[in-house]
């Protein structure tokens, strides 16, 4: 999924240490456009103001439950990504994504298309034709260590993930490891997803790792976290050092992660260690799509009926690598 905007703010994440003792902080959404003259509307809760990661989970978007019968519904045209992973989840609905690596891959609710950009990857979204009323879900991105940032770039669909069944509700684990499930998607760093479904009036008490730090991502209305109420769409930051977490009835995505102490730059859909590094990968982009050489660092997404997306302009500043949080460690 694509970064739409054409004024894209430069995000600052990675490299300070989170405290070691349980917290909680809210993090609520800010509504941006997706898509384009024909965007839907999502809440984006990762970057957030304060916090801009959790462990390398750097990028969250939720986006629904929308009526999109009759209309477009999501229409994301081809678009460039470096140094991270794209993670689709859907609730209702289904998406067709495409890539610059031939790949073509309609995913529904319950299966896992996961994206490694590395050194360059384009791709396109969309609801396909024939596509149903509701569009429900998030897309994530993983930011990838720097010793893996230019990894080449692979996709993987994932139909049939673990899931862990108890009389409180279910969870699906889509990457990493928890309540001893494992995922078999490719990670780079020690960390974990996963969407759990608690039944009405129960709840579900999860085991955690005490060295990641972790945040629950409502995805409906009612949800809890510990009896603390979490608005759909809103993120409550856990911090790092809990054994547990109680989870209340309705549907959420808990992310979890060694916390990502590398600086980084994320700008537009690039994520880099310095501003030339991310410069470079724009004008790489820019000079692709103008020609529409397939060989290009990018490539080129075939079956997508609109042109590729064009890069905004740099900042007249130097884009620079900053710490994951605002906060003080």
């Amino acid at each position: 999924m694509s970064n739409v905007e054409q004024d894209p703010a430069e995000l600052r994440c990675g490299g300070v240490s989170t405290a070691a003792e349980p917290e909680a902080e809210l993090l609520e959404p800010r509504v941006v456009p997706l898509g384009g003259p024909r965007a839907m509307m999502v809440g984006r809760t990762l970057p957030n103001r304060d916090r801009r990661m959790v462990g390398a989970w750097c990028f969250a978007d939720f986006y629904g439950p929308a009526d999109i019968a009759g209309q477009p519904g999501m229409q994301v045209p081809p678009h460039p990504h470096t140094g991270l992973q794209t993670v689709s989840w859907l609730l209702d609905g289904e998406v067709l994504h495409r890539d610059s690596l031939g790949n073509e891959q309609l995913v529904r609710p319950g299966e896992l298309n996961l994206m490694t950009a590395g050194r360059g990857i384009s791709h396109s979204e969309e609801s396909p034709a024939g596509h149903g009323p509701v569009l429900h879900g998030a897309q994530l991105w993983v930011a990838l260590p720097g010793a893996q940032r230019d990894v080449a770039p692979h996709f993987e669909h994932h139909g049939d993930l673990p899931v862990v069944s108890s009389p409180e509700g279910e969870v699906t684990v889509l990457m990493g490891e928890l309540a001893g499930a494992a995922s078999p998607a490719r990670t780079y760093t020690p960390l974990m997803g996963a969407e759990v479904s608690i039944s009405a009036g129960r709840a579900l008490r999860l085991p955690l790792e005490t060295d990641f730090e972790h945040a629950v991502l409502a995805m409906s209305d009612g949800f809890s976290v510990d009896g603390r109420p979490v608005g759909v769409g809103e993120m409550l930051y856990l911090g790092r050092g809990r054994a547990q977490v109680e989870l209340g009835s309705g549907r959420a995505l808990l992310l979890g992660g060694v916390p990502f102490e590398e600086q980084i730059v994320m700008w537009w859909n690039f994520v880099g260690r310095s501003h030339d590094e991310v410069a470079q990968a724009r004008e790489d982009w820019e000079r692709g799509r103008a020609s529409g050489a397939p060989d290009g660092r990018f490539g080129v997404v075939h079956g997508y009926a609109e042109p590729a997306l064009a890069a905004p302009a740099l900042p007249n500043a130097e884009l620079r690598a900053r710490g994951r949080t605002r906060k003080p460690s």
